[in-house]
Parts: C-alpha cells; sequence; structure tokens
C-alpha cells in the first residue's frame, strides 16, 4: 500500500472545500474547529462567494483583526465585503465566552500588502499591525484612557471597534449605498465602532459635501481630489496632518498670489509625512518655488503633469532640497522650449542615486535636448522605468538612446515615441506608415538582443 505522497497543504485545501461543498455542515462546525484553521477557511469561503459561512465566520471570528488584504476583490466580493459589515457584532465589554466573536478590528480595504490577521503575542489588549492611531475614537487611546480613568463606571458598556475602509466619494449608486452601510452600522453601536477611512478618492467636491461630515480626516493618509476649488481642498488639509500621499486634479483658484494658495502651502509645510504629491493641471508657471519650499525634504514620488512649468521652474527644482532623492518625477506634458538644458542636466545628476521612474511625455523634446541630457540620464543606475513618447525625436536619435540606456541593468520598460520619419507630418500627427514602424520595432530588437539586454520591453503607442 503506497502511501499518500500529495502536499498537505494540498490536502488542507481538499478538506477545506469538501467542507464548504455542504455549507450548513461548514456553518454548523464553526463552534469546533481550530482557530488554525479559521484563516485558510475564511480566504477560501471568500474566493469561493459563500455568503452564509463568511458572516457565520465574522461572528465568531477568534483572532483580534481581520484584514481581506491581497485577497482578490471582484463584483461578486464586494457583496461579500457588505455582508461581512453587516454582520458585525457590538459585544459587551465583559463578555468571555469561549467562542463569542474576538473580533476588534474588521479591514475591508482592498490591495493591502498584510496577513489575514496579525499575530498574536497573547497580550491581553488587542494586537494589530493596522488600527487606527490617530483618532480620538481609535481602540487604542479609548483603552489608554480607561486605563488612566480606574472606576468601574468608567468602563465603556460596548467593547470599543474599528472598521477599516477606503471610500470613493463619486456620486454613484453603488458607492452610495455603501456609504450609507457603513453609517448605519456606526449608529447601530451607539458609538463603540469607529470608521476608519485611510484612502479617500472625492470626485467632484460637491458629491462629498454630506459624507465628510461623518468621517474623522485625521485618520486619513492617502487623499486624491478630482474638480474642487482650491478653499475646498485647504478645508479638508486643515484636518489632515498624517497624509503619505496628495493628489489634485482640475484645481480652480483665482491667483497664486491670493489667500487660498498661501493657506495651501501652510497646509502642506505641516505634512511632515508625505510622501507622494501628485498636482495635475494646476498651473504652476513661475511659482513652483514657493510650493518646493513648503515640501518636505523627504519627499519620494512627485508628479507635475500639466502644470505649465517654466525654465524658471526647473532651474528651482535641480537646486532645491526636495530633489536630492525622488524615486518618481513626473515632468509629462509640460511643453520645454528653452534651449539650455542646464537645469535639466543638473536635476538628473541629482537624482542618479535615487531615481526610478522618469516620465517626460509630450514635452515636445528634441534631438538637441534630449543629447545633452543623455550622459546624465545614464548615470541614473537605479532606473527601472523611463517613459518619453509623443516627442519628436529622429530614428538616429532613438537609436543613440538606446546605446546609452542599455548599461542601466535595473531599467526594464522604455516607453518610446514613434520617430518622426514613420509619419507623414509630425506635427499634425499625420497618417502613420505601420512599416515604417514595424521597421523600427525590429531593429530595436535586434539592438537589445546584441546587446544582451532581451529583459528590456521597449514599448511604444500608435493609434
Amino acid at each position: 500500500m503506497m502511501m499518500d505522497e500529495r502536499d498537505p497543504s494540498s490536502l488542507l485545501d481538499l478538506a477545506i472545500q469538501s467542507l464548504l461543498s455542504n455549507e450548513p455542515v461548514a456553518i454548523q462546525s464553526l463552534g469546533e474547529i481550530p482557530r488554525e484553521l479559521f484563516v485558510p477557511l475564511f480566504s477560501a469561503a471568500f474566493m469561493g462567494g459563500y455568503r452564509k459561512t463568511l458572516t457565520s465566520m465574522v461572528k465568531i471570528w477568534p483572532f483580534t483583526c481581520l484584514h481581506i488584504g491581497t485577497l482578490s476583490v471582484q463584483e461578486p466580493q464586494r457583496e461579500l465585503l457588505k455582508a461581512m459589515v453587516e454582520s458585525l457584532q457590538f459585544l459587551p465589554a465583559q463578555d468571555c465566552s469561549s467562542r463569542s466573536s474576538k473580533l476588534r478590528i474588521l479591514d475591508v480595504r482592498q490591495g493591502v500588502d498584510c496577513r489575514t490577521t496579525c499575530p498574536d503575542f497573547g497580550v491581553k489588549s488587542p494586537t494589530c499591525f493596522y488600527g487606527c492611531t490617530h483618532s480620538v475614537r481609535s481602540i487604542v487611546k479609548l483603552e489608554s484612557q480607561c486605563s488612566v480613568d480606574l472606576k468601574p463606571e468608567s468602563q465603556p458598556a460596548i467593547q470599543p471597534m474599528e472598521l477599516l475602509v477606503d471610500l470613493s466619494l463619486d456620486g454613484t449608486l453603488r458607492e452610495k449605498d455603501f456609504f450609507a452601510l457603513l453609517l448605519n452600522k456606526v449608529q447601530q453601536s451607539s458609538g463603540s465602532l469607529h470608521l476608519c477611512c485611510r484612502d479617500l478618492q472625492i470626485d467632484r467636491f460637491s458629491y462629498a459635501k454630506n459624507a465628510l461630515k461623518f468621517l474623522d480626516l485625521a485618520c486619513i493618509q492617502n487623499l486624491a481630489v478630482d474638480q474642487a476649488s482650491l478653499s475646498e481642498v485647504t478645508t479638508l488639509l486643515a484636518h489632515m496632518i498624517y497624509l503619505d500621499s496628495l493628489s489634485l486634479s482640475k484645481i480652480t483658484y483665482r491667483s497664486l498670489h491670493g489667500k487660498a494658495f498661501r493657506v495651501f502651502l501652510n497646509s502642506l509645510g505641516r505634512m511632515n509625512c508625505l510622501k507622494e504629491l501628485n498636482l495635475s493641471s494646476f498651473s504652476l508657471t513661475d511659482h513652483l518655488d514657493n510650493l518646493l519650499r513648503a515640501l518636505p525634504p523627504n519627499l519620494d514620488f512627485l508628479y507635475l503633469p500639466f502644470c505649465e512649468i517654466s525654465y524658471r521652474d526647473l532651474k528651482f527644482l535641480s537646486q532645491s532640497a526636495q530633489a536630492t532623492h525622488l524615486k518618481l518625477l513626473n515632468l509629462s506634458n509640460n511643453p520645454m522650449y528653452w534651449d539650455d538644458c542646464g537645469p535639466f542636466q543638473i536635476l538628473l545628476q541629482k537624482l542618479s542615486d535615487t531615481l526610478q521612474h522618469l516620465a517626460i511625455n509630450h514635452c515636445h523634446l528634441t534631438d538637441a535636448v534630449l543629447s545633452a541630457i543623455l550622459p546624465a540620464l545614464s548615470k541614473c543606475s537605479h532606473l527601472r522605468v523611463i517613459s518619453f513618447v509623443s516627442n519628436p525625436i529622429s530614428m538616429p536619435m532613438l537609436l543613440r538612446i538606446l546605446h546609452y540606456l542599455t548599461p542601466l541593468m535595473e531599467l526594464k520598460y522604455v516607453i518610446y515615441p514613434i520617430p518622426i520619419h514613420c509619419y507623414e507630418q509630425w506635427h499634425f500627427h499625420g497618417r502613420l506608415d505601420r512599416q515604417k514602424l514595424t521597421d523600427v520595432q525590429a531593429q530595436l530588437k535586434a539592438m537589445l538582443q546584441a546587446a544582451k539586454r532581451s529583459d528590456m520591453n521597449w514599448i511604444t503607442y500608435s493609434q
């Protein structure tokens, strides 16, 4: 008789699938199975769409926290997230029954790189690496207050809990329904549930005004706002000092000399945690220096597309402290007509030890400009992605760029412009000669093979 040589993990998967195939039995067995099986059973139930099993598991979850983490969330799973929120129970603080839920933190954020539950160190207080730390309604701060005031009557009747979410306030019915569910759950909790929003996206400020009243803005780490006035943005930023990233697009304001812009700069100056700033369609002509002075020196990602950057702005950027260790720089859609490439060269030299991603699309960069900056660009040894599409360059220049970039061993993706000889009229983006483009691609491929850089992906886009 031969032994079964299958992987133990495969045997566990088979056992879980067998259990889930009879959902009533699976639910009935939850009170008996070891707590170590809850995590793999939860993952399988979530991906398989076993709604009743999931909601039952939430009610008796034996760990402090429950995270969606990296589990794939498609349209069917969105309904499961809502069901999990609905099944949250609010228990008396003194409920110590063996199979009552130990869940204190439910995290329904998507794409967060974390485990389903955090390690249990056997301490009395809940342990979760992702719990809220900034709100006065957080578990940490509420229990800290209770430990100071030792009177029995000061203890909460219901143990505090946290619901971690990412929100997109875009005015759609789906998002309105989800937000209404969250608010209803907070109301049911009699104040014991803290709604902690970490990532907030606002598409048109008018859609979000009412919803914002119910959020603790101190919790937000990533904010993206599209279509709002600068004064509306600064009203939000006044309550957000722990932002990791800020993205603003199509923001209106009267003047860069006005009060709203000054208040905006003051708000940026308080954001010591800010790592990423994305300003799109935000006219900064001759005022980039004011913005850079307000930013923390530890900025990693800077996006400035469609910001009408001037020669003066680029010169200041090349001299600023913020240009010493950027990992990403996006200057796309800022026409660079000037002849002096010195500031751009200096900028690349300063970023040579840190820059990983450079985007300079639609900048009207000519052969002369690219030829001038190539030596500095070739020193950016950690560059992984460079994109410079829709710039009017010749085929000889493109081949020269390839020659300079192939020694950069970390560079894997190059998104390049179609050379001008492939068009009838470059300026008007005339008809594309696809045979010429095919010849260009074949020549680049042959050169990459000759340079033993088949790991580099040279990509272009054509309509």
